[in-house]
């Protein structure tokens, strides 16, 4: 989906072989073959096979081919990639398997190599023998091109500002999302015009910092004044330029958390710019409320469902289909609660909440006859129950 947003708003290791001495042994004894007498034949072998498995070894795995896209493949493509064969792969869908976790974490290595820029750069420079001799970027730059900081992400600025640096204001943009991208997750492309400073011709009266000079005048004795560092910095103006963003809207996602994406925010002409923050909001469903991983639903039941039971399907959020069935009475208000079948935990998507179903009875709209309300008495078995209480128990 794509959301339009206008105005100011983001060497391989080498092998040695030592030989071994060319000099006969003085206590071989006579007669018998000397050692370097079998060389040629099995020692070449030997250092052929050891050649071949150090070389394998030196190129590592093949992010490319694990995740099924070529090495001209778009982030984009990665990541869609990554997230079809996360559903394939994980074990708990593969218990069978007995590689099923090496698979796993092989997929996950690929996608955090891959999807940043810098470590797939190096990866295909280097390979992964590059990668684990600290040619890598740390763990908290994953994602880094297009969420910004990702170790920030829901809170506090990553950089490191110097005070003394003027700064554009930050931007916040609420972004809408279904329940439906909440539980499965999403890509939304973001296009947006961003006004950013381009140099340009003569020169301007800027708002530079001004120092504090202190000049001794003689033992004990100190004067300071206030230096104006520069009167004139180069012209600039700012131009527009339309820039794409991709958010992840990562299942799970709770309503008021921030993707923040570092420097997009307004500019600043004698400083650095803002940031651009999209601020989760998580949209009403017709079927569904959430509260916390926890979905709740109602559900309406005839009166005669109620009495002697019903089965049914309940169409869920990614379209997979949670079946009901009771055979025993159902009251008004009665909750039915289903494990596992609620939005997945932000933090560990493999957990997920509850589904809790709570039911509704539909009184016929027609009355009875005489005739109908003594058979249903008959029927029933069951006299007057007429109590009259505190409903709400204190509360």
């Amino acid at each position: 989906s794509r959301l339009m947003v206008a105005g100011p708003e983001r060497a391989a290791a080498a092998l040695r072989i030592r030989p071994e001495s060319a000099a006969p042994s003085a206590h071989r004894p006579p007669g018998r073959p000397g050692r370097r007498a079998m060389a040629p034949g099995w020692l070449g072998r030997l250092c052929l096979l050891l050649l071949c498995l150090c070389g394998e070894a030196a190129a590592g795995r093949d992010f490319y081919k694990i995740l099924g896209v070529s090495r001209g493949a778009s982030i984009k493509d990665i990541k869609k990639a990554y997230r079809k064969l996360a559903l394939q792969l994980h074990p708990d869908r593969n218990p069978d398997d007995p590689r099923a976790q090496e698979k796993f974490q092989d997929l996950g290595a690929a996608y955090e190599v891959l999807s940043d820029e810098e470590k797939r750069k190096q990866y295909d420079a280097y390979g992964e023998e590059g990668l684990k001799e600290g040619h890598q970027s740390s763990h908290g730059d994953i994602f880094s091109h297009f969420f910004g900081d990702f170790g920030f992400m829901f809170g506090g600025n990553p950089r490191q500002q110097d005070r003394n640096i003027p700064r554009g204001s930050d931007i916040i943009v609420d972004l809408e999302v279904t329940l439906e991208e909440v539980y499965s997750g999403n890509f939304v492309e973001v296009v947006r015009n961003k006004p950013v400073a381009r140099q340009a011709p003569g020169k301007r009266k800027c708002n530079c910092r001004q120092e504090m000079r202190t000049t001794q005048l003689g033992p004990g004795r100190f004067q300071m004044t206030q230096e104006v560092v520069c009167d004139e910095c180069p012209n600039v103006k700012l131009v527009n330029e339309e820039r794409t963003l991709e958010v992840e809207i990562e299942p799970g996602v709770r309503d008021g958390m921030e993707y923040p994406f570092i420097g997009e925010g307004e500019p600043h002409v004698d400083g650095e710019p803002g940031d651009l923050r999209f601020r989760i909001k998580v949209l009403k469903h017709p079927v569904f409320e959430r509260r916390g991983d926890d979905l709740y639903t109602n559900v309406t039941i005839s009166l005669v469902e109620a009495l002697t039971g019903f089965e049914m399907d309940i169409a869920h959020l990614d379209g997979h289909k949670v079946h009901i069935a009771r055979d025993k009475i159902t009251k008004p208000g009665a909750k039915l609660w289903k494990k596992g079948e609620g939005l997945p935990n932000f933090d560990n998507n493999n957990i997920k909440g509850s589904l809790i179903i709570t039911f509704d009875v539909e009184f016929p709209k027609e009355q009875l006859t005489n005739e109908q309300r003594e058979g249903l008495k008959q029927l029933l078995k069951q006299g007057s129950v007429q109590k009259v209480y505190n409903g709400l128990q204190g509360y």
